[in-house]
């Protein structure tokens, strides 16, 4: 994993128990799952529409805070990011087609 996400998900970790007055992070896991889902939406939606833009440095930005916001939801959710990273280590090697198939069963 790196260094980068290692330490974003620390600070992620230590926001949950700072004063959401001084801290979005912290605000974002007060206002609890439904929020925290909004946010995720817009940046996902927001990274569509740079996608579509096709501006390099507007997709770099939103997926960057696609990502962050992703982050906030498994910490939230006491995921870490090294689970998800095994989940896709998992899939690594398997078609598209063979790994849908699998999830059916």
């Amino acid at each position: 994993m790196s260094d980068t996400l290692i330490k974003l998900a620390e600070v992620l970790e230590t926001r949950k128990n700072a004063d959401p007055d001084s801290s979005y992070v912290a605000s974002l896991y007060h206002a609890g799952t439904d929020k925290i889902l909004k946010k995720l939406g817009e940046e996902a939606i927001e990274t569509v529409i740079a996608g579509k833009g096709g501006v390099r440095e507007e997709i770099i930005y939103e997926t960057a805070d696609l990502w962050f916001h992703s982050l906030v939801l498994l910490s939230h959710n006491d995921i870490s990011p090294q689970e998800i990273l095994t989940e896709l280590e998992r899939r690594f090697g398997l078609s598209g087609i063979e790994e849908k198939a699998s999830r059916s069963k």
